[in-house]
């Protein structure tokens, strides 16, 4: 019979995008964010895990590195509320009712599902109507966590998603005034710690993967 283990936890840290506005740094947080998550361990390389997160995002061309974007002056604020399902591959085994298993870095691949505002026209100069839209993104990124104290365990994490937009900083060729962007996809991140609560009996795991 397989066991069963369970991890449920919050993070907290900043968020940040990568786009056609401001910096083009990948990893600076400059928003508060945050995420709950769910964790079923299948074994103790691989975790299979649920996440919701808040993630707001901004730009401001004043923050960039180079002169074109600082002269052009442009900002704009988003919010991103996202869904993603994928799973933690673990360098090391991970269990915490080893003592010499307690602790691994490790990688996250995921699939997800997000919401952002976006712009539909403009009813005036520079006055805008916006709407909300679904939209995909394939997420990754790296961590590496430990046991704090009994069931409790810590991490820290940078998560990174490609999305297959263009506009979660409003830019749009169908209003020429919002029409500065390139062709390519955004990017938005998230840094932070997560605290982790363990439960379910002892693990038997599985075999396999």
């Amino acid at each position: 019979m397989l066991g069963q283990l369970y991890e449920i936890g919050v993070s907290l840290g900043g968020s940040n995008y990568v786009g056609d506005i401001g910096r083009t740094n990948y990893i600076y947080p400059n928003k508060p964010a945050g995420a709950a998550f769910f964790k079923y361990n299948w074994n103790p390389k691989i975790a299979l895990r649920a996440t919701y997160s808040y993630l707001p995002v901004e730009g401001n061309d004043l923050d960039a590195d180079t002169d074109f974007r600082v002269t052009r002056g442009l900002s704009f604020t988003n919010t991103i509320h996202e869904l993603a399902i994928g799973l933690e591959y673990n360098f090391y085994d991970y269990n915490l009712s080893e003592s010499d298993k307690t602790w691994t870095p490790y990688i996250l691949l995921e699939l997800a599902a997000f919401n952002s505002k976006y712009v539909v026209s403009e009813s005036a100069p520079n006055q805008y109507v916006f709407d909300n839209k679904n939209s995909f993104a394939i997420p990754f990124g790296v961590g590496i966590k430990s046991k704090l104290v009994g069931s409790w365990a810590i991490s820290l994490e940078s998560r990174f998603r490609y999305t297959f937009d263009d506009d979660i900083d409003y830019t749009t060729d169908t209003i020429q005034s919002l029409n500065f962007g390139s062709n390519n996809s955004d990017w938005y991140m998230f840094t932070g710690v997560s605290l982790i609560y363990t439960f379910g009996r002892p693990p038997c795991y599985t075999n396999g993967l």
